[in-house]
Parts: structure tokens; C-alpha cells; sequence
């Protein structure tokens, strides 16, 4: 399933290019599909970034699975939320609970969004399984991070 090239299609109804965050625990998993989505739907009009409280490296399932739709994700690394301290954020988007209730201050006019999704990386039984549980999750993102740049990003 292949996604379409909606950057080109709505690149000029688009306001000046903001700055989001997507903040998770480990950045390891959800943000780095939001990451991957954020990036495909607003190309170049914003500039996302993706960080964790910790840093637990990126899933190679993740990449995987955003690969099967035409996404690499490859080259994403795992970045700790203190990195991005001198950055002004337009948008702060929390991917999981955790993140949420421990996410940091950030100064200024941060427009700030929440959606606790499931974590993957805590799927069990069989790979295909596992696997399974990581699309789910990674649709449930790609839903999220479409709508987010129609109703934020869009003038």
C-alpha cells in the first residue's frame, strides 16, 4: 500500500514552515513512524523533529514496517529530548502517556497534542504476530499524522 505524494498536491495552502516535536519515551517506536509520516505529508513546510526521554535506538521493526509502505525511516536515529533544548517548537506532539506526564517545559507559544498510542515494541507472540501489531500501530499514526497537517499545518 502505497502512499501518495499528498506533499505536492497541498504544498501552497500550507502557512510558514513550523517546527514539531514528537516526544515519546524511548523514541524508539511511535515517534519514529510520526517522524516518518510528518515528514512524507508536510515535506517541506515544517520541520519535524523526533526526541525521548530516553533514548532506546530505532526499532528495526519500525523501519520495516514503514518500509513496506514505501517510507524509509533508515536513517532516523534516537535522540534524546534534551538535544532539542535551544530549538522554539510551533507544535509538541506526545505519542505515549509517559512522554506526556514527563515531557519537559518548553518556552514560548507551544501548541501543545496528545494521543496515547499502543507500544508496539511490547507486542508478543509469533514475528508475524509482532508484525502485525506494528501495522496496526503504524495506521493508527499514519491517521493521526495526516489529519494533524490538514488541521494544523493548512492556512
Amino acid at each position: 500500500m502505497a502512499i501518495p505524494a499528498r506533499q505536492d498536491q497541498v504544498a501552497a495552502n500550507y502557512k510558514t514552515m513550523k517546527n514539531i516535536l514528537i516526544l515519546c519515551t524511548g523514541n524508539s517506536c511511535r515517534s519514529q513512524l510520526a517522524e516518518g509520516y510528518l515528514r512524507h505529508f508536510a515535506g517541506e513546510n515544517a520541520q519535524i523533529y523526533s526526541a525521548g526521554i530516553e533514548t532506546h535506538g530505532v526499532n528495526p521493526r519500525a523501519i520495516a514496517v514503514m518500509a513496506e509502505i514505501g517510507l524509509d525511516i533508515s536513517r532516523h536515529t534516537s535522540n534524546h529530548v534534551d538535544e532539542y533544548s535551544g530549538i522554539q517548537f510551533d507544535y509538541l506532539i506526545t505519542v505515549c502517556d509517559n512522554a506526556n506526564e514527563a515531557c519537559p517545559y518548553f518556552p514560548g507559544q507551544v501548541k501543545r497534542f496528545h494521543y496515547n498510542f499502543p507500544d508496539p515494541a511490547k507486542a508478543r507472540g509469533t514475528e508475524e504476530e509482532i508484525m502485525q501489531e506494528f501495522r496496526k500501530v503504524r495506521d493508527m499514526i499514519r491517521a493521526y499524522s495526516f489529519d494533524f497537517v490538514e488541521t494544523q499545518l493548512k492556512a
